[in-house]
C-alpha cells in the first residue's frame, strides 16, 4: 500500500495525521482507532473512513473495475464512485461499502477491493496497458471464437476478473427488519429547505417525518462557512434540528436513505440502524426498510457536483471542489497540504478561499471562464484549463494551459474539480417522469409531472442559494398543507448572490478522460459509441457502462451526455437522460428481506389446538403456510396407518374431532352481500335463507374452477364463506378484486377472519350427542330445528358467543363449529372431556383426506387450475338463468366435449392391489402410450372402511364407463394394475348419514 501514509507521492511512516486541518465538526476528545488492510489508524468521532483516511495521508482507497486504475475518493457523500471497500469480517463483512459514508467507530476493520495481490502492486493493473483491446464494447466482439473455449476458458476467467467486493461465503447474522409510518408530509433531505419546510409544518400541527441519509442534519450547511441568520450555518442546522426534536408531531430520521418513490404516496426508506456501532445488541436490527404512507411530500434532496473531463482526471487526490470543502470544513481535512482547483464557476473559488483559511496553499485557480474573478490570497488564471496530471498512486502535479495554448506544470497533492451542480432529480422520476433541461442553470431539473402529491424545493428544484433553499422549502410546505404564508416568521438572513453555471464538460483535445471513473468509461469510449451507431442515451448506457456503476452515474451521465450531444450536433435537451430506477443508492438483500429468512422466510401459523396436539403426541404437516395435525399415534401404534385407520373407524363408528381451523373463512356484509356472491360464484345464491348453507363453486374467468366452499347466511346482509386452506388468500384478493375493480358500487365488505374464529369439525353418530352437552340449551340442534346445511349463531358453555354450521366433509352426521380464536385451546379440551362417554377420537389430516376421498369431495388434487365444473361432475351448478365470472367461458366446446374428462371412483380388482395417485389409465387392451390415455388419478388412499385401496380420477366420459375394467399403469415405476371404474361416493352414495 504505498499510498498509505502518502502525499505528493513521498511515503511517510508515520501513523500521524498529516493531513489534518483546524476546525471541523469532529470530536477531538474521542480519538478512534480503525485499520485499513491491516495497517493501524487514527481519527476522531464524526469522521467517515475516508476523512479519516485523508487525514492520515492515506489517497489510494480502490482500484476501477475494468482497468484496476488507482482509484481515491472523488466526493464526500454517497455519490461516491471510486473509494468503495469492505468493512467488518468473517461472517459480518461488508462489502462495496462507501468510505465516504461509512462513519468511523472504534476497532473499525476496512479492507481494499478488487485487487490482487496488494492495493498497491495490483497485477491486474495490466489491464491498463491493453485498453486499446479493451474499449468500449469489447466484450461484445471478443470471446466468440473457438466456441469450446468459452465455457472451459472464458468464462471462468471472466467471472474470476469481474465484480467488486466478494461475500465470504457465510450466512449473514446481523438482523433486518420493517417497519411501517404514516404523515400528513414527508420532508426527503435535511438540508435548509428540508429544515425549514419540515419546521413550517411542524408548527402548523401536522404530523411530519423528516430523513435525511447523513448521521448529521443540516445537508450542505455542514460542509460551508456561510451565515444563517446571526449563527454560522452549520450551528443554525443544529439549532433547526433541535427545535423540531421538540415537537412530538415530529420524527427526526437521520441515518436514512429514501430509496424510491412508489404508487400512492408510498416510499422506500433503510434506516442504518447499527451500521455505524462496533456491534448490535442481541436482536436490533442492523437495518430497517421503512415503508413510509406520506399524504404530502417535500424532496429536498439536494445538488451533485460534475466534475470536469480532461486527461488523468482519476488520480487519487483529484476530487471536487465541494467535496474538498465539505472535507476541509465539516472533517478538517484536506487530501494535501498544496491544492489547486480547477473550475468553471464562481462555486470553485469559495473552495480556494475556505481552504486558504484553513492554511492549505493554493497553487492556483484555473477558471476556464476568460471573466474569472481575481483574488488578493492566490493565483487566478483565467480562460485556462487543466490538460493532464501526474502521479501514478497518486497525485503529484498538474498541467496547466492557458488561453494561448502554453501550458506548464503546478505541483499539487490536492486538484478540486467543479463543473457545477445538478439538481438530484431520481427520487421525482421512479414513476416514468423525465426531467427537463433548464437553460438558466445548464443542468437537468425536476419535471412538471412529479408524483402525486410531491413538491420539489431547494437545490433539487434549482434553487442553488442558501435564501433560495430556505424560501422554498417555506413555499413548498404552505403549498402542499394550504398554510397561510403570512402567519409565519421572516426567514432568517442568508447567502442570496446569484448562482450561474456554465456549461463546460470536457477539456476540447483529452482522449482518456474519465467520466465513469468505476467503470472506466472515458469520453473516448462515448465517441467510439457514437461512431458505432449506439447514440440513444440507453444504448449509450449499455454499450459503455456509462452511469452502470454502483453511484448509477451520479456524477458520470451528464458529462457522458454532453459528449454525445456534441458528437450529433443536439442541444442536450434532446439527447435526453436514461431511466432513473429504485434504489437511489445500493441497498443490501438482507433489508429487503428484513425477518423474512430462515424459518420466518415462510412462517408457520399455528392453529388454536396445536398446543393442546403436541401433548397428546401429533405428528404435524405443513400445510400451505399452517401446522397441522397428521395423525395422532397410541402407544402400540408403529406405523402411520395403524394410526389413520384407527381414527376414520373411530369417526365413522362414533364420533371424531378436527381443526379445521384452516380453512379460509371471509365475512361478506352489506345490502348487496348476496348479489356480490351470485357474481362470484357459479351457482345461485340471491335466495338463500337466513340461517342456510349452501356448497359453492368458484370460476376462473376462463371459466376453469378456481376454489370450492361453502357460503352461510347469518343474516339478511351478512355472510360467512369458506374456501379451502391452500386457496385462502387467493380468493380473498380475487373477491376484493371483483369487489373494488369489477363492481365497485356494490354495497358490500369483505373481512378475512380466518385467524379470528377456531372451528373445529365435530362428526359421526354421535356427533349430536357430544355438541348437546356444550351449547347452551336454548338452541335445539336437533335434526328437525337445525337440518343438514344448517347455520346459526349460538353461545355454548353458558354464553360464549359461537357459530354452528351443519355441514359434512367426511359424509357422516357432523357440525363445525367456531368460536373466537382465543377459546380455540379451551374448547378442544373440553370437547375431549365431553366425548369421553362416547370415546371420542381426535383425526388429523390424513384421517380427513382418507374420508373426504371415500365420500368423493374434491380438493385441492382436484382442483388443480386445469379442471372445469364438467371435469368434476358439477356441471348443472353452472346457473344458466344469471351470469357470473367465468360463466360464459365455461361454456366453450372445447370444455364440453362429449368424451371429456370426469370425475370417478376406482377401485383395484385385487383388494391387495395398491392405487397410485398420479397413475394413468388405460383400456384393459390395447396400447399403452400417450396417444391412449384414457385419463389419470388424482388421490388415492387406504379405506379402512372398505378393505381395500381407492382413488378418484379424471377419465375420458368417465360417467359413461361407470363398471368398465381398466388399466392403471405407471410406465416410470413399471406397475400395472387392474381397476374398476365407480362411482366417486365410495361410503354413503345416497348421503343418508350426513342427514341423520
Amino acid at each position: 500500500m504505498a499510498d498509505h501514509g502518502t502525499n505528493h507521492g513521498t511515503h511517510h511512516r508515520t501513523h500521524g495525521q498529516i493531513n489534518r486541518l483546524s476546525g471541523g465538526q469532529i470530536d477531538r476528545n474521542q480519538p478512534l482507532s480503525f485499520t485499513f488492510d491491516g495497517k493501524t489508524f487514527q481519527g476522531y468521532h464524526g469522521d467517515t473512513l475516508a476523512s479519516a483516511l485523508l487525514a492520515n495521508g492515506v489517497r489510494l482507497m480502490g482500484r476501477s473495475f475494468k482497468y484496476h486504475r488507482p482509484r481515491g475518493p472523488l466526493t464526500a457523500g454517497s455519490e461516491e464512485p471510486n473509494a468503495i471497500v469492505a468493512l467488518r469480517s468473517g461472517a459480518y463483512q461488508e462489502p462495496n461499502t462507501r468510505a465516504t459514508t461509512a462513519e468511523l467507530f472504534e476497532g473499525l476493520e476496512a479492507t481494499s477491493q478488487n485487487r490482487w495481490p496488494s492495493l498497491a502492486f495490483d497485477a491486474m493493473a495490466i489491464n491498463d496497458r491493453f485498453s486499446n483491446f479493451l474499449t468500449a464494447g469489447f466484450y461484445y466482439k471478443t470471446f466468440m471464437w473457438p466456441a469450446a473455449f468459452w465455457e472451459k476458458i472464458y468464462e471462468p476467467i471472466i467471472r474470476k476478473a469481474a465484480g467488486l467486493g466478494a461475500l465470504t461465503g457465510a450466512a449473514d447474522p446481523d438482523v433486518y427488519d420493517k417497519g411501517f409510518r404514516h404523515c400528513d408530509l414527508f420532508v426527503v433531505g435535511a438540508g435548509p429547505s428540508g429544515l425549514m419546510a419540515a419546521r413550517t409544518a411542524a408548527e402548523a400541527g401536522f404530523e411530519v417525518i423528516i430523513a435525511d441519509e447523513d448521521f448529521r442534519l443540516g445537508g450542505r450547511l455542514n460542509s460551508e462557512q456561510e451565515v444563517v441568520g446571526d449563527q454560522a450555518g452549520a450551528d443554525w442546522a443544529a439549532s433547526q434540528v433541535a427545535h423540531l426534536g421538540t415537537f412530538p408531531n415530529v420524527r427526526l430520521m437521520s441515518r436514512t436513505t429514501v430509496i424510491g418513490t412508489f404508487d400512492h404516496g408510498i416510499y422506500g426508506a433503510v434506516e442504518r440502524v447499527t451500521d455505524h456501532l462496533p456491534t448490535s445488541a442481541e436482536g436490533q436490527p442492523r437495518q430497517i426498510l421503512w415503508r413510509i404512507y406520506a399524504k404530502h411530500t417535500v424532496l429536498c434532496a439536494g445538488a451533485t457536483e460534475r466534475p470536469i473531463a480532461f486527461n488523468n482526471n482519476d488520480r487519487p487526490g483529484v476530487m471536487l471542489a465541494g467535496a474538498m470543502r465539505s472535507y476541509a470544513n465539516r472533517w478538517g481535512v484536506c487530501a494535501a497540504r498544496d491544492a489547486v482547483i480547477f473550475t468553471s464557476n464562481d462555486d470553485g473559488h469559495r473552495t480556494a478561499a475556505d481552504l486558504h483559511r484553513q492554511g492549505v496553499a493554493i497553487a492556483a485557480v484555473v477558471d476556464t471562464r476568460a471573466d474569472a474573478p481575481s483574488s488578493d490570497e492566490h493565483a487566478v488564471i483565467a480562460g485556462a484549463t487543466v490538460t493532464d496530471t501526474r502521479g501514478r498512486l497518486g497525485l503529484n502535479a498538474v498541467q496547466v494551459t492557458d488561453a494561448t495554448g502554453n501550458s506548464r506544470w503546478l505541483k499539487a497533492g490536492a486538484l478540486g474539480v467543479s463543473g457545477g451542480w445538478n439538481p438530484n432529480v431520481n427520487l421525482t422520476s421512479h414513476q416514468g417522469a423525465r426531467p427537463v433541461w433548464s437553460d438558466a442553470l445548464n443542468a437537468f431539473v425536476p419535471s412538471p409531472s412529479l408524483p402525486p402529491q410531491m413538491s420539489v424545493a431547494g437545490a433539487a428544484a434549482g434553487m442553488l442559494s442558501t435564501h433560495g433553499a430556505l424560501h422554498s422549502g417555506v413555499d413548498a410546505a404552505c403549498k402542499a398543507l394550504e398554510i397561510d404564508p403570512r402567519s409565519l416568521p421572516a426567514l432568517p438572513k442568508a447567502d442570496d448572490r446569484p448562482v450561474t453555471q456554465s456549461a463546460f464538460w470536457c477539456v476540447q483535445g483529452s482522449e482518456r478522460a474519465w467520466l465513469d471513473q468505476q467503470n472506466d468509461v472515458t469520453v473516448k469510449d462515448v465517441k467510439l459509441s457514437h461512431q458505432e451507431g449506439f447514440r440513444a442515451v440507453e444504448h449509450l448506457k449499455r454499450y459503455t457502462t456509462l452511469g452502470m456503476a454502483t453511484d448509477q452515474g451520479k456524477t458520470s451521465n451528464m458529462g457522458g451526455l454532453a459528449v454525445m450531444a456534441e458528437l450529433t450536433g443536439q442541444p442536450i435537451a434532446d439527447v435526453g437522460t436514461t431511466m432513473f430506477r429504485p434504489p437511489y443508492t445500493p441497498t443490501a438483500i438482507g433489508v429487503l428481506a428484513g425477518r423474512s429468512r430462515g424459518k420466518d422466510f415462510h412462517p408457520v401459523r399455528l392453529t388454536p389446538s396445536h398446543y393442546w396436539a403436541k401433548e397428546r403426541g401429533a405428528v404435524f404437516v405443513e400445510v400451505g403456510n399452517w401446522l397441522r395435525a397428521q395423525w395422532f399415534p397410541i402407544e402400540g401404534e408403529t406405523h402411520w396407518r395403524q394410526s389413520v385407520d384407527r381414527e376414520v373407524l373411530a369417526t365413522r363408528s362414533s364420533v371424531g374431532v378436527c381443526d379445521c381451523t384452516t380453512l379460509g373463512k371471509i365475512d361478506v356484509q352489506g345490502t348487496d352481500a348476496a348479489v356480490f356472491l351470485n357474481k362470484v360464484y357459479c351457482n345461485g345464491f340471491a335466495k338463500l335463507a337466513v340461517g342456510r348453507t349452501r356448497y359453492g363453486l368458484m370460476l376462473r374467468e376462463d371459466g376453469i374452477a378456481m376454489d370450492d366452499g361453502t357460503a352461510a347466511r347469518l343474516a339478511e346482509d351478512h355472510f360467512v364463506v369458506t374456501t379451502t386452506t391452500a386457496n385462502a388468500g387467493k380468493v380473498y384478493q380475487h373477491m376484493e378484486f371483483v369487489r373494488q375493480c369489477l363492481w365497485p358500487d356494490l354495497d358490500v365488505q369483505l373481512i378475512s377472519t380466518t385467524e379470528s374464529w377456531a372451528q373445529y369439525a365435530i362428526a359421526g353418530p354421535n356427533a349430536r350427542a357430544l355438541l348437546q352437552k356444550v351449547v347452551d340449551a336454548e338452541f335445539d340442534i336437533s335434526n328437525d330445528a337445525f337440518p343438514f346445511m344448517a347455520c346459526g349463531a349460538i353461545t355454548v358453555c353458558g354464553g360464549l358467543r359461537a357459530r354452528l354450521f351443519r355441514i359434512s366433509f367426511s359424509g357422516e352426521l357432523a357440525f363445525e363449529l367456531a368460536v373466537p380464536a382465543r377459546y380455540g385451546d379451551a374448547m378442544m379440551r373440553l370437547l375431549m372431556d365431553a366425548g369421553e362417554e362416547f370415546n371420542v377420537t381426535p383425526y388429523g389430516t390424513e384421517a380427513l383426506g382418507v374420508m373426504r376421498i371415500e365420500k368423493g369431495h374434491a380438493a385441492g388434487n382436484e382442483l388443480n387450475g386445469t379442471t372445469t365444473a364438467q371435469n368434476l361432475g358439477l356441471g348443472r351448478m353452472v346457473s344458466k338463468l344469471k351470469d357470473s365470472i367465468g360463466s360464459k367461458l365455461s361454456e366453450r366446446v372445447g370444455l364440453n366435449t362429449e368424451d371429456g374428462l370426469r370425475l370417478v371412483g376406482l377401485r383395484p380388482l385385487d383388494p391387495k392391489d395398491k392405487i397410485t395417485a398420479g397413475g394413468h389409465v388405460m383400456n384393459a387392451d390395447g396400447p399403452v402410450d400417450a396417444a391412449h390415455d384414457q385419463g389419470y388419478v388424482t388421490s388415492a388412499a387406504y379405506s379402512p372402511t372398505l378393505g381395500n385401496m381407492i382413488g378418484l380420477a379424471f377419465i375420458k366420459s368417465g360417467s359413461e364407463r361407470i363398471g368398465d375394467r381398466m388399466r392403471l399403469v405407471s410406465p416410470l415405476t413399471k406397475t400395472s394394475v387392474e381397476v374398476e371404474v365407480v362411482s366417486p361416493h365410495f361410503v354413503d352414495p345416497e348421503g343418508e348419514r350426513q342427514r341423520a
